[in-house]
């Protein structure tokens, strides 16, 4: 590993790998070179990683990459560019390497004692902010017990990732909004179009006929699957019970989860109809044509969802919400 490295991966007598991650101002940064010191893989192959993550839009390049001045073995200083965590973790789940392979299990192991143990803040905001402090510890554990629920896969490790990144902004929320809890904010107000129950059928049996899915696929156990569709435009004197597109498609993604209505396909049903509603809704992309939901985070947002307990609903509903709205 190069001296300039942020990073250190060594092994312990037990043949335990460790990857310590410096951060400098609160964040990672590295170069190229030091990536290749990372996975040990040639420069052309991480190259390719990085190029196919922003060709992907899993990142967004402005966000992730900043130049620095750096002076090398010539003595002559040129502009670098230098990768955050988030590229850093991206290329982790893709590179094949022995290296790789080690970052993803040391990736895992943090995940799960990050979720399970929480987040650190100092004593003050503790006292200052309890009832904040409760309801994303609440999610944090409801996402702690998808990691005790099934093995994750590399997408799924990703999701989960990205939910704690995206989230992390709701710490600021609540921040200017001193001694409140977690709220549903900058949402798109009333939807354009309403989802009807034989409309979600027959969404289902194209998807059905597209994918090859099993004649078991969609097949209806009973009527939760239509409740599940009314209860979302439920009314309470004449005003919606969920009056935003955004609370709308996230009481949908859990009502179709939750209610096991088919005999297979649940999750991948909750899953494509929340996305069907949404850009029928006008609000599945954002001002730059990019999902508001990668794929990997819808998938772990399912999983959540799947694992939560009943009393648990407010706080996922609030977490998806917060996560499609205009301010993610």
């Amino acid at each position: 590993m190069t001296e300039n490295s942020n990073i250190e991966i060594y092994q312990l007598d037990d043949g335990v790998t460790e990857i310590n991650v410096k951060l400098e101002n609160d964040s990672v940064w590295l170069n190229l070179n030091q990536l290749v010191d990372l996975f040990e893989r040639d420069k052309s192959v991480i190259s390719r990683h990085i190029n196919n993550i922003f060709k992907e839009k899993e990142l967004d390049k402005k966000a992730v990459v900043a130049k620095n001045a750096t002076t090398a073995s010539d003595g002559k200083t040129y502009q670098v560019d230098y990768y955050n965590l988030d590229v850093i973790i991206s290329v982790g789940y893709r590179v094949k390497s022995k290296r790789g392979t080690q970052f993803r299990i040391w990736a895992n192991k943090i995940l799960k004692e990050y979720l399970i143990k929480g987040y650190s803040l100092n004593q003050i905001l503790l006292e200052k902010k309890t009832k904040q402090l409760k309801e994303l510890q609440e999610s944090v554990k409801i996402l702690g017990n998808v990691i005790n629920y099934k093995a994750l896969s590399n997408d799924e490790s990703v999701g989960l990732l990205k939910i704690i990144s995206d989230y992390a902004y709701a710490l600021d929320v609540l921040d200017q909004y001193d001694y409140q809890t977690l709220e549903i904010r900058n949402t798109s107000g009333k939807e354009l179009y309403q989802l009807t129950y034989n409309e979600a059928i027959k969404q289902i049996d194209s998807a059905k006929k597209a994918h090859g899915n099993s004649e078991l696929f969609g097949r209806e156990k009973d009527d939760s699957f239509r409740s599940s569709i009314s209860t979302i435009y439920q009314t309470c004197n004449g005003n919606d019970l969920y009056p935003s597109i955004e609370e709308k498609a996230a009481n949908l993604l859990y009502f179709i989860t939750k209610n096991h209505s088919f005999t297979d396909g649940n999750k991948r049903i909750a899953a494509f109809l929340f996305l069907y509603f949404m850009e029928r809704n006008g609000i599945l992309f954002d001002e730059n044509k990019n999902k508001r939901i990668a794929d990997n985070t819808l998938v772990a947002l399912t999983l959540m969802i799947a694992v939560s307990k009943t009393d648990e609903k407010d706080t996922m509903v609030k977490v998806i919400v917060n996560l499609i709205n205009k301010n993610n």
